[in-house]
C-alpha cells in the first residue's frame, strides 16, 4: 500500500503508522459497504433509486415541458442571459392539453410542446444528472430545422407565416383593448369574460400567449404581458379552480415563457402558482380533486364524485419542471404516486377509463376516450418518455401498451376507407370521434421512432389515416371548419349529424397533427391543410373584433359565439406558424 506524502506535512505527522492505517481503511471500507446495502433495503422510493442506479437502470423519474424550439429575438437581454438558443422552428408550451408543440426528429419540442427533457432529480444534488435543468436546455434546445434559422427560402411560404403572424396581433390588440386584464376577449360584444373555471385567477389570454408572441418576435406585446404578470397577476384569489386549466394554461404557460426567455418574474410566479395546487392531492388515494379553492384551501368536491383521467394525467410535464425549478421533489412524488396507483389497478381490455374514484382508486365507469375526458393523458405519457431523453421508461411502457389496446379496441375502419378512433362504452363502440381526439395523429406520429422496431412505418400510417380523417371532417363541411365531434354510423362519414355537435370554438387539434405530420414527413399536404384553415378562420371566424367561435359549420351563414378562446392564440395560430 503506498501513500502519497502531502505537501507541507512531514511523513510522521500524517499520524497514523501503516498498521493502523490497514485497520482504519479495513473500518471505513466495511461502514461504507454496510450503509449502502442498508439503503437498498430502505422503501423503494423514487429518490433513493435516482441516487444509486445507474442510467439504465433508472425506473425513469422525469419528464420535461412540452416545449418546441424557440425563435431566438436577436438583443433579446433576457434570453441571452438564460442562454437559450433557438430559432424558428421551434415551440414551447408545457402543457399539453390544449397542447403544446414539439418537433421530434423531423418531436420537436411540443410540446413541443409540448417537449422534450426531464428532470428531477437535480433537487436531490445530483450534478450533471440527466433531470438538470443545463440538461434540459442543452438536449432540448436543438438547431431549427432548414436553413438560414428557419426562415423559409420561398415567398409564398414567408407570405404565409406572416398572415398567421398578422391574425396573431390581430387577435392581441383587439383583447388588449376590449378586455386587458380578463380571462378572454368577447369580440361581439366588444368586453372581457372571466368565466369560472380559473377560481378567481385573471389574464389567461395573457399568460397563455407568452410563448406565441415571443416565437413570432411581437416583441412589444411580449413586454406588455410580461409587465402585466409582474404588476398585476395576482395569485391570491378566492375561488374554486379547475386544477388541470390553471395547470394547462398558467402554469404550463409561465413555465414556457421562463424556459424561452429566462425571465425571473416567471420562475417567481409559476413557483408560486404550483405550491397553491398541492392540496389538490390531499385525498385517501393522491389522486387529486379536479377542483380546488386556491384560496381558503377548501373544497368544491363532494366524496361521491369522480376524478377525470386527462385532468389528473396531464400534470406530469408541469410538475416534474416544478420540482425542478424549486428543488423540492414533492411536486414529482404527487405525480409519480399517480402512475403507481394507475399500474397498480386492473385495466379493462387493458384500456383506461376516464373516471376514477379518488377516494377508493377504483374505475367508476368503463367509458374510454382518446378524445374529451382521456386525451392528453396519453400525450403525457409519450411527452414525458420523449423529454425525458428517453430514460423515463415507466412512460414509454405505459404508453405503448396503451397504443396497442387502443388500437385492438377502438381503432375502425369506415366503409370508406377512413381511420377512426371511436369511443368504448363498456364494450359497446359507439362510432363518434371528437375534434379534441383529432390530436392523436400528431401524437402517433412522435412516438413512431420509440416503439417496437416492426411498428415504426405502421405508426407512422396510422398516424397519417387519423390525420387524412380528420381533415375530411372539416372539408365535408360548408366553412372547411371540423365539427366538435363526428360519427360513423347510419351512413355518416366524418360528418356531425346531431345539432349538438355541429359548433367550432377556434380548437387547435386537427392544426396541431398537420403541425407534427409536416415536421415528421415533409409531405407538402400538410402545409396546404393548414393553410386551408388559415383562409376558413379568416373568412368565418374573424369578426370587427377579434375571432369568433361559430356555432354551426354546415351553415353558410355563419352565427359567432362571441369568444375568442386563450388556446386560439398560443395554440391553433402558433401550430399554424409552426407549419410554415
Amino acid at each position: 500500500m503506498v501513500f502519497r506524502k502531502l505537501p507541507g506535512v512531514s511523513a510522521s505527522g500524517m499520524g497514523l503508522r501503516l498498521s493502523q492505517k490497514f485497520v482504519f481503511l479495513l473500518f471505513l471500507s466495511g461502514l461504507v459497504t454496510l450503509c449502502f446495502g442498508a439503503l437498498f433495503f430502505l422503501p423503494d422510493t423514487m429518490r433513493l433509486k435516482r441516487i444509486f442506479l445507474s442510467k439504465n437502470e433508472n425506473p425513469a423519474v422525469t419528464v420535461g415541458s412540452d416545449n418546441v424550439l424557440s425563435k431566438k429575438v436577436p438583443g433579446d437581454p433576457e434570453h441571452q442571459r438564460a442562454g437559450l438558443k433557438g430559432g424558428e422552428g421551434a415551440t414551447v408550451k408545457l402543457k399539453v392539453s390544449r397542447k403544446p408543440s414539439v418537433t421530434h426528429g423531423a418531436r420537436t419540442v411540443e410540446r413541443s410542446v409540448g417537449s422534450r427533457r426531464v428532470t428531477s432529480a437535480a433537487q436531490n444534488g445530483q450534478r450533471g444528472s440527466a433531470y438538470s435543468y443545463e440538461t434540459f436546455k442543452k438536449c432540448l434546445l436543438k438547431p431549427p430545422l432548414g436553413k438560414n434559422k428557419g426562415t423559409p427560402s420561398d415567398s409564398e411560404t414567408l407570405q404565409r407565416r406572416e398572415k398567421v403572424k398578422e391574425m396573431m396581433k390581430f387577435a392581441w390588440d383587439n383583447y388588449k383593448r376590449y378586455a386587458w386584464g380578463k380571462n378572454e376577449l368577447r369580440p361581439l360584444t366588444k368586453n372581457g369574460h372571466i368565466g369560472n373555471m380559473f377560481g378567481g385567477l385573471r389574464g389567461a389570454s395573457i399568460v397563455d400567449s407568452l410563448d406565441t408572441l415571443y416565437i413570432m418576435g411581437l416583441m412589444e406585446e411580449y413586454e406588455e404581458a410580461k409587465e402585466w404578470i409582474q404588476d398585476n397577476l395576482d395569485l391570491n384569489s378566492n375561488g374554486e379552480a379547475s386544477l388541470f386549466e390553471v395547470n394547462i394554461r398558467y402554469v404550463g404557460g409561465l413555465l414556457s415563457a421562463y424556459y424561452l426567455t429566462g425571465a425571473e418574474i416567471f420562475k417567481q410566479k409559476v413557483l408560486e402558482l404550483g405550491e397553491k395546487l398541492l392540496p389538490a392531492f390531499n385525498t385517501p388515494t393522491g389522486i387529486p380533486r379536479g377542483v380546488i379553492n386556491l384560496g381558503s384551501w377548501s373544497w368544491g368536491w363532494a366524496s361521491a364524485g369522480s376524478s377525470i383521467l386527462a385532468e389528473f394525467g396531464t400534470l406530469h410535464l408541469e410538475f416534474v419542471h416544478l420540482s425542478e425549478l424549486s428543488r423540492n421533489p414533492l411536486f414529482t412524488e404527487k405525480v409519480m404516486n399517480i402512475r403507481k396507483l394507475l399500474n397498480k389497478i386492473e385495466k379493462p381490455h387493458g384500456l383506461y377509463p376516464n373516471f376514477l374514484s379518488p377516494v377508493s382508486g377504483n374505475w367508476v365507469q368503463h367509458h374510454v376516450s382518446i378524445g374529451g375526458l382521456g386525451d392528453s393523458f396519453y400525450e403525457y405519457l409519450i411527452k414525458s418518455f420523449l423529454m425525458s431523453d428517453k430514460m423515463d421508461q415507466e412512460a414509454q411502457k405505459m404508453y405503448y401498451s396503451a397504443m396497442e389496446a387502443i388500437e385492438a379496441n377502438l381503432v375502425q375502419k369506415s366503409p370508406g376507407g377512413l381511420t377512426y378512433v371511436a369511443e368504448w362504452r363498456g364494450g359497446i363502440l359507439d362510432h363518434k370521434m371528437g375534434h379534441l381526439a383529432c390530436f392523436s395523429g400528431g401524437m402517433i406520429g412522435i412516438g413512431a421512432d420509440d416503439g417496437p422496431a416492426e411498428q415504426k412505418q405502421h405508426y407512422l400510417d396510422l398516424a397519417a389515416e387519423i390525420t387524412h380523417t380528420c381533415h375530411e371532417s372539416y372539408s365535408r363541411s360548408a366553412t372547411k371548419l371540423g365539427p366538435e365531434a363526428f360519427r360513423f354510423d347510419a351512413g355518416a362519414e366524418a360528418t356531425a349529424t346531431r345539432l349538438s355537435d355541429r359548433y367550432y370554438i377556434l380548437r387547435p387539434e386537427v392544426i396541431e397533427s398537420y403541425m407534427y405530420m409536416w415536421r415528421l414527413t415533409h409531405d407538402p399536404k400538410y402545409r396546404e391543410w393548414g393553410w386551408e384553415a388559415v383562409e376558413a378562420l379568416e373568412k368565418h371566424c374573424r369578426v370587427e373584433a377579434g375571432f369568433s367561435g361559430i356555432r354551426d359549420v354546415y351553415a353558410s351563414t355563419v352565427s359567432h359565439d362571441n369568444m375568442q378562446q386563450s388556446f386560439f392564440l398560443s395554440e391553433t395560430l402558433k401550430f399554424n406558424n409552426e407549419s410554415r
